[in-house]
């Protein structure tokens, strides 16, 4: 081998040293998907892509290319510019592409496969690549090793193997098994090891490896066989290869044991005793001697003879069949012949002892001659034996038999002897005729032959027996019969195609074709079902599914070959087992809930409902929540959702949950549900004021502000939304000079000067305002007390100090503030001090309120369009944001807290 390397690579070596070629080894594993890189041929000739290998001058790009694509070059992908080798769309596969090399170099162009042999662990893929350009040209051998990885299992060419063991085979000895197994695979991935599924205790495997590293399973016998006792042994071979995980295939190996003659003949009586009548015919039967032998074949064969002990006056007298056993008179008896004869007879086996039986014949020696029994039959008879068949009627005639007295002396009578269905009986109105019929209709699975016996005797005791053997022919009058009425099956779902389900087994008591039984689906039976005719192996061709149908029920039918053909039928019902393949089904993907918010704690939010379509332990479902179980608890077993506390709209307005459900199968299957919970206000936060901050505070009002002038506001917010946070400002009491001069607007808060103010109104005004909401049912309110110095300057602020800290005499006015409704003018109070006119202004005024209201309200009505966005119950605060509250169109206010 190493001079073959050294004539192979010694003219490269010339040619790289003239032509610059290079060689290049890279090794793969085969089967590996498309873009995977082998190597980069740039990097490992280190060529730089970008410009030969002198960088510092501009220098054309380097690029790579096949030399022609032939067979090994369909399997990767070139990068002409970086160089790249990557694995191609082709998969590459060791067994099929070093199979088909066959020990050769297979070129395709530029590129080729070697293999050294189609076992060989060494499998290269050659390609030839040209570097260029040409001032840079080089040629590159590349090889690719492809590394075999245990992707095929082991096969036996054969599905059933057979081997024939001789029945007296030593203990230990070694018989090859002429079929091993195959296995594309090479090394460690190929066959390693062989085992018996059942080795009955008397038989083991063993491998032996020759000189190319073939590997053959020998048996080996380790106990005493006897065919007499078992004559075969069925088991399956497995083979398994050395990969990981390791695979294994098998097949059927049938273990004939073959006969040797290793028994002999035996006689089951050791002496027969025979009377023969002096006055018998030639070839009377006098006995049948029968010797069995265990053996097979010619190693059974029996054969009769004589003893040497047997006189020759009686092997004269009687004849001896070799083959049959069978003893005829040969000779007629006078009066010389003896009365008494032995014939000692051997039975006889190939390399045995004989046998040895001792027949006794006595002869009776007579002076006259016996009745005659002369037979006609009815039926038909062939040598001797009558053919009838079952199911015939009652008294079906079979012979007449004719009984007389040769010498005409005596009284003949006869009777029948023997068991069996049948009646002789004189034949009226002749003398001396008998009829022989059935007395009930014979059954061939009862019985199948009867051998009875006509027997007629004179007045002198001479006796004289007729043998007459009724053979009875077999009818088709059986059906075949199901071991099982009803066939109760399972299967668990989800089976593979073509599964074995059970194999039906019926009995025809007929005999022949009239006995043979073929199986059919019945007509109720599905598609899918299928019913070997000959077997009766049931198969299901698809794979079943409980959740479909759980439950099957249709019939079969046994059917024999007899005419016209009888059937019977039985019941197979199939249970499919339930599998863990459901996961848990949620009736909604998202759930939404509505809960008023101050909901009590381990209230009912709502349920949650989940599916599962297996059964039992696999189809029962546990919930739990997967995020937020510190405040949401879950009842597993009905789905009811819960909050250990009450919930806050204003902490927090809405939840989102995951649910997950998770089966009880092994392993566990689950699904996951999102859950929002959204809180409904209630009106449980009363608004807050904001501003003023503080009942103490103050504001200097200067006498010169013009009326209608903006003198400060109420700020308040509510935590709560919609109607609930809707806000209304109304003064429920005043105290000062003149109280009425200030106004709040009902919407806004806003505090604004009505009339101008005179020398007589200076003084300290206080307007305790109600902030109410719009909550349902009951709204909720918050006060504020709104105090307004009136006065040039505050000269004297200890004493407005304690004018603020007195308890102040208001009388409360509850009145509830109108916002819906704005009014288009104002209120026009008159100055006057006459009590007169002002009680005929208070009636006109009134008179003409009701007048304008009415006017106002249908004018509002029209116009409500153009002040909906003013009417916009849905008020939200910017609780960030910060307030001005000194920003005034007219001149500004001077504010003082305390």
């Amino acid at each position: 081998h190493l001079l073959l390397f050294l004539l192979f690579v010694g003219p490269f070596n010339c040619f790289a040293s003239y032509s610059r070629a290079t060689e290049l080894f890279y090794s793969l594993n085969e089967g590996l998907p498309a873009g995977v890189l082998i190597g980069s041929l740039a990097r490992d000739l280190r060529l730089s892509t970008a410009g030969g290998q002198h960088p510092a001058a501009p220098q054309p790009p380097l690029s790579f290319t096949l030399a022609s694509r032939g067979l090994g070059g369909q399997y990767v992908q070139l990068d002409n510019r970086s160089g790249e080798l990557h694995t191609s769309a082709v998969e590459i596969d060791r067994e099929t592409l070093c199979m088909e090399s066959s020990g050769a170099t297979i070129f395709g162009g530029a590129a080729a496969v070697s293999s050294s042999s189609p076992s060989s662990e060494s499998c290269l893929l050659l390609l030839d690549v040209l570097v260029l350009p040409q001032e840079y040209f080089r040629l590159v051998k590349v090889k690719i090793a492809i590394r075999d990885v245990n992707d095929n299992a082991p096969h036996f060419p054969v599905p059933h193997i057979r081997l024939s063991v001789p029945e007296n085979a030593p203990v230990n000895t070694r018989l090859a098994i002429e079929h091993p197994a195959l296995d594309p695979d090479v090394g460690t991935n190929g066959v390693q090891t062989y085992r018996l599924q059942d080795n009955y205790g008397v038989f083991t495997l063993d491998v032996e490896e020759n000189e190319s590293g073939e590997r053959t399973p020998y048996l080996i016998v380790m106990g005493s066989l006897d065919r007499e006792t078992r004559e075969e042994y069925v088991t399956v071979i497995v083979a398994e290869d050395g990969g990981s995980p390791p695979l294994v295939g098998s097949a059927t190996l049938t273990i004939g044991i073959s006969d040797i003659n290793d028994n002999c003949p035996q006689f089951s009586d050791s002496q027969l005793n025979v009377t023969l009548y002096g006055n018998s015919s030639l070839g009377t039967h006098v006995a049948t001697v029968h010797a069995v032998d265990m053996d097979l074949g010619s190693n059974a064969q029996i054969t009769y003879s004589y003893s040497q002990k047997v006189p020759q006056p009686s092997r004269d007298l009687f004849h001896l069949d070799e083959s049959t056993g069978t003893i005829t008179l040969s000779s007629k008896v006078d009066g010389d012949t003896p009365r008494l004869h032995r014939l000692i007879i051997l039975g006889n086996g190939p390399g045995c002892i004989p046998a040895v039986i001792t027949v006794l014949v006595t002869i009776i020696k007579v002076m006259m001659r016996p009745p005659e029994v002369v037979p006609r039959f009815i039926a038909n008879e062939a040598e001797g034996v009558v053919y009838l068949k079952e199911l015939e009627p009652i008294n079906t005639p079979i012979a007449f038999f004719t009984i007389k007295d040769p010498d005409e002396k005596y009284k003949v009578n006869c009777y029948l002897d023997g068991d069996g269905p049948f009646r002789l009986s004189p034949y009226k109105p002749y003398n001396n005729e008998y009829l022989l019929e059935t007395t009930k209709p014979l059954d061939y699975e009862t019985q199948q032959l009867y051998e009875i016996s006509v027997v007629a005797w004179n007045s002198e005791g001479f006796h004289v027996n007729r043998i007459i053997k009724v053979q009875v022919l077999d009818d088709n009058d059986n059906s075949p019969v199901f071991s099982q009425q009803l066939i109760e099956l399972s299967i668990e779902e989800n089976n593979v195609p073509n599964a074995f389900l059970t194999k039906l087994h019926a009995t025809d008591a007929d005999s022949g074709e009239r006995g043979q039984v073929s199986y059919f689906l019945g007509p109720d039976a599905p598609s899918y079902f299928s019913l070997d005719k000959a077997t009766g192996v049931l198969t299901v061709s698809t794979q079943l599914d409980r959740e479909e149908k759980e439950k099957y029920r249709y019939t079969v039918k046994a059917v024999d070959s007899g005419f016209p053909p009888r059937e019977s039928i039985a019941t197979v019902t199939i249970t499919v087992l339930d599998k863990n393949d459901n996961s848990p089904r949620f009736i909604n993907k998202d759930f939404s809930f509505f809960v008023p918010e101050n909901f009590p704690g381990f209230g009912e939010i709502g349920v949650i409902s989940v599916t599962d379509a297996d059964a039992g332990q696999n189809g029962w479902v546990a919930l739990s929540v997967l995020n937020g179980s510190d405040i949401f608890v879950i009842d597993t077993g009905k789905g009811v959702l819960r909050a250990k506390v009450s919930l806050d709209r204003e902490q927090q307005s809405s939840y989102v949950l995951w649910i997950e459900a998770v089966d009880g199968g092994d392993p566990a299957l689950s699904s996951t549900a999102k859950i929002t919970i959204l809180l409904l206000d209630i009106n449980d936060n009363p608004p807050l004021v904001l501003f003023p901050q503080s009942n103490m505070s103050y504001l200097l009002v200067l006498p010169s502000t013009l009326p209608g002038s903006p003198i400060t506001e109420v700020y308040a917010v509510d935590k709560d939304t919609g109607m609930n946070a809707v806000i209304a400002y109304s003064i429920i009491g005043r105290r000062g000079p003149r109280p009425e001069s200030f106004r709040i607007d009902p919407k806004t808060g806003n505090i604004t000067l009505e009339e101008s103010l005179m020398q007589n109104d200076y003084g300290l005004y206080r307007l305790l305002v109600k902030v109410s909401d719009h909550g349902y049912p009951e709204p909720l309110h918050s006060t504020v007390m709104v105090n307004l110095f009136v006065n040039d300057t505050v000269s004297n602020e200890s004493y407005i100090e304690s004018l603020l800290r007195k308890e102040p005499d208001i009388s409360i006015e509850e009145k509830q503030p109108q916002i819906s409704i704005e009014p288009t003018h104002k209120k026009m109070e008159s100055a006057s001090c006459m009590p007169t006119l002002v009680a005929l202004s208070i009636i006109s005024l009134g008179s003409i309120a009701l007048v304008t209201g009415m006017g106002i309200y249908i004018c509002l009505r029209k116009g409500k369009k153009h002040h909906r966005a003013d009417e916009n119950v849905e008020v939200q605060i910017p609780l960030n944001g910060r307030i001005n509250l000194h920003m005034l169109e007219k001149k500004p206010m001077e504010i003082s807290n305390i």
